[in-house]
């Protein structure tokens, strides 16, 4: 029976992910056991061995009896002897014996492959004004993408399923921010961050795609085609999805981003508040239809579609010449 984990069990499978990673990268340096803090255990004395059974002989069952048995007929002659082989029957021996309760019975759902792609399991969704960049309008669970030209349209594609409790992990972007994470909408509680995986990392990132629903891998990340492959085919075995800042052999979409203008400054006064970029898809399947959207980024909540946006002026301060004084 396929079983499906639920929030509590994807959330330890993350930890253990992440533990794991940062064992591996050295984030995180484990507790130092030396020889004086460890007790002496006594020698355990040897038990006297044990007795061999002897053998259960084998039940033997009668056959039914009949309530009446007839007696023999006056001209039948002398009764033949009985076959032993028709008068007995033995008993059936069931093909698996029940198990007693005991530590062997473990009420954990199983964290096989095919639990943690059960079809039951939706897709990642993503912020509506961002649908019409994927195929299905979600990140489909199993699937790879590449985002080129923007860390920020990176981040605003799994905003909203960390928002509904999914885990993010990046990995190889030591330049990726919690500042710029936290506008994008990430929820911090559930980012982790490897910036420089080292040369671990194909193991750092197969950990982290056995419990974390988004793992997005930049050029931080020292991958060849091999690994890519692995990688590909464990983020498909388990239900994860895949995104890379770098070319990567065998996605499944692909989103090309150009910036166009940045609105927000002013003559002498303001900052940088919104980016405007067009974005092409292409991919394999669906995705490869190609498709071309303007976005605009940061993302403002109840934007109902992407498209085509009015580019956003702040107000002009007229300008004072200068005079000379005195």
């Amino acid at each position: 029976m396929t079983t499906v984990l639920d929030g509590v069990d994807r959330a330890a499978l993350a930890r253990a992910a992440l533990a794991r990673a940062e064992q591996r990268t050295g984030a995180r340096s484990g507790l130092r056991v030396t020889r004086a803090t460890v007790p002496t255990v006594p020698a355990v004395p040897a038990l006297p061995p044990v007795p061999t059974v002897p053998a259960v002989p084998t039940v033997v069952a009668p056959t039914a009896v009949p309530d009446v048995v007839p007696g023999p007929s006056p001209d039948a002659g002398p009764s033949p002897t009985p076959d032993p082989s028709a008068s007995t029957v033995r008993t059936a021996v069931p093909s698996r014996l029940a198990e007693p309760d005991g530590p062997a019975a473990s009420t954990v759902p199983p964290t096989s492959a095919s639990a943690l792609t059960h079809p039951d399991r939706p897709p990642l969704p993503v912020t509506p004004v961002l649908a019409p960049l994927l195929p299905e309008g979600a990140l489909r669970r199993g699937s790879s993408l590449v985002v080129t030209g923007s860390t920020s349209l990176v981040l605003a594609l799994v905003a909203r399923a960390s928002q509904e409790g999914s885990w993010v992990a990046l990995v190889g972007l030591p330049g990726a921010g919690l500042l710029a994470a936290q506008q994008a909408g990430v929820v911090l509680d559930r980012l982790a961050l490897v910036p420089r995986p080292g040369p671990d990392a194909p193991t750092v990132l197969a950990a982290l795609l056995d419990g974390v629903d988004l793992v997005i891998v930049g050029d931080g990340a020292a991958l060849v085609d091999s690994d890519r492959r692995r990688l590909t085919a464990r983020a498909r075995e388990r239900g994860a999805v895949l995104l890379s800042t770098a070319p990567w052999t065998g996605a499944n979409v692909v989103l090309a981003a150009e910036p166009v203008e940045w609105t927000g400054l002013g003559d002498g006064h303001g900052h940088l508040r919104r980016h405007r970029m067009s974005v092409t898809r292409g991919g394999r399947g669906s995705a490869g239809r190609g498709a071309r959207v303007d976005v605009v980024l940061p993302v403002r909540p109840g934007t109902a579609a992407a498209g085509p946006a009015a580019p956003e002026r702040a107000d002009r301060v007229p300008v004072v010449p200068l005079r000379m004084v005195g």
